[in-house]
């Protein structure tokens, strides 16, 4: 429950201290074993491997799992990017392994079970009988506990606090450094522990990765999709000041209209948030003139998209992410 975990308030954070603690504790709990650490590009992932790396040196194994629902070229991107800070990143592949487990699902909620399960269960679960590992550090933060726990919605890394034993279930034990923090206390963190901008100032990016932005079934073709309407987001709005932006893929089809006949397409969703803790956004009021150009690039270079739409609801009741 949030109730047994404490918050840092931003105005309260001491960083210096804190990853002092920190690299203390996790040194404390793993002693002379091995841990794993689950590294995937975002924000949160990022300042956890970066705390692990300072306390556990060689005893820390960090991998990506190469889960076929990232961001263009983020796979390659993150490795290179942390051997420039001193640190080896092991990729693999589980592609196959994911979309096997997403398989007819559209629920949401059973897609994030099935990730969950297939991360920790399947995937992780091997690598710790392999490397025989004790931890698994994860970047779960306060606000991902707080939205689980209120029952807004399941975030994939949600474990112990709903209950579950993770030594039971999956043969190791969790850690988690910046379960005390919000995103921006995560970001200040980064920040001092010589993170470049380009990570520790990225907009969020949910666990669940991009079939969190596909509403139905989660196929390789169709994240393929919100995959390309994700970079053209990207490029498009990596100026603005906005806390995040985003492509959502529809369920159901539009009728659009191309050479002057029916197209019965797909249609895809924008959303972008001003915001300091996700709790609670407001649309970023975006020009038209912008938003007109990532429709008319969407469009143009998305195979099937006759329509792209803006979300202008506030949270709540909207939320950040649509699934």
């Amino acid at each position: 429950m949030t109730s047994e975990i404490k918050e840092i308030k931003l105005k309260d954070l001491d960083t210096k201290a804190f990853i002092e603690r920190q690299v203390k504790g996790i040194r404390a709990k793993v002693g002379k074993g091995v841990a794993i650490n689950a590294l995937s590009g975002g924000v949160d992932s990022s300042v956890v491997t970066m705390l692990g790396h300072r306390a556990l040196g060689k005893q820390l194994r960090t991998v990506f799992i190469e889960n076929g629902i990232m961001r263009e070229g983020e796979p390659q991107r993150v490795v290179k990017a942390f051997k420039r800070l001193g640190v080896e990143v092991e990729l693999i592949d589980a592609k196959r392994e994911f979309f096997s487990a997403l398989k007819g699902l559209t629920d949401p909620e059973e897609k994030r079970e099935a990730i969950t399960q297939t991360f920790y269960k399947d995937v992780f679960g091997r690598i710790v009988r392999e490397s025989k590992a004790k931890y698994l550090l994860q970047g779960t933060n306060f606000t991902d506990v707080e939205e689980t726990v209120a029952g807004i919605k399941r975030q994939h890394n949600i474990l112990a606090q709903l209950g579950i034993d993770t030594k039971k279930e999956f043969g190791y034990l969790v850690i988690e450094p910046i379960i005390e923090l919000r995103k921006t206390g995560v970001r200040k963190v980064g920040k001092a522990l010589g993170l470049l901008a380009e990570i520790y100032d990225r907009p969020p990016f949910p666990g669940p990765a991009l079939a969190a932005r596909v509403i139905g079934e989660v196929t390789p073709q169709r994240v393929a999709i919100v995959r390309k309407a994700t970079a053209i987001v990207d490029e498009e709005l990596k100026g603005t000041k906005a806390f995040q932006w985003l492509a959502i893929l529809h369920e159901d089809k539009v009728t659009g209209l191309r050479g002057n006949k029916r197209d019965f397409g797909l249609q895809v969703e924008l959303r972008c948030w001003n915001s300091t803790d996700a709790v609670t956004a407001t649309p970023t009021r975006i020009s038209f003139e912008k938003l007109t150009k990532m429709a008319d690039r969407i469009t143009d270079e998305v195979p099937g998209v006759v329509s792209v739409t803006y979300n202008v609801t506030k949270k709540p009741p909207s939320t950040i992410e649509a699934v």
